[in-house]
């Protein structure tokens, strides 16, 4: 699980009821692809003619500049996630990290999904005895790209759903 129970109005957007704005739901779309990118070899090298996970990157940043509706990006993210169903490992959690990227246009929570399911594939294609080591170098990695404008969001929302994003936000 990756969603709280209880949505927080701080990634639901203003039109919503929430108070998250427009530019900072644009941001956290962002974020979330560079942290689904940043793996996403891992999934290339395991299934090269699979373009699913790419394109829900792509249409995650598509969406950010307006070029494709939120219903299309959303439809791209659930196809990278249907990549990953057949997989194991680091291969996997990099297609989720995609598919997650992809559905911050429709749930800005999922952006958390994206990094957490990127920090389980920098985990899992470590070698044996190095996985915590190279889970917490991906987590730092992803920190030092936040923009400044949602950081301290994101690491709220990390320090609130750590527990739920398999503990993977200690670095």
């Amino acid at each position: 699980m990756i969603l709280p129970k209880v949505r927080d109005p701080r990634f639901v957007t203003i039109r919503r009821g929430g108070t998250l704005t427009d530019a900072d739901h644009r941001l956290l779309a962002l974020w979330a692809a560079s942290c689904a990118e940043h793996v996403l070899g891992l999934f290339e090298s395991a299934q090269p003619g699979d373009l699913r996970p790419r394109h829900a990157i792509e249409h995650a940043r598509a969406w950010v500049r307006g070029e494709v509706t939120m219903m299309q990006a959303r439809a791209a993210g659930g196809h990278a996630m249907g990549a990953a169903r057949d997989l194991r490992g680091a291969a996997r959690h990099a297609a989720y990290a995609a598919g997650q990227a992809g559905a911050v246009a429709h749930v800005a929570a999922h952006e958390l999904g994206a990094a957490a399911y990127a920090i389980k594939a920098a985990r899992a294609a470590a070698p044996a005895g190095l996985s915590e080591a190279a889970g917490r170098l991906e987590c730092q990695w992803q920190r030092d790209q936040l923009p400044e404008a949602i950081r301290e969001l994101v690491l709220d929302d990390q320090r609130r759903r750590n527990d739920i994003c398999w503990s993977v936000f200690h670095c």
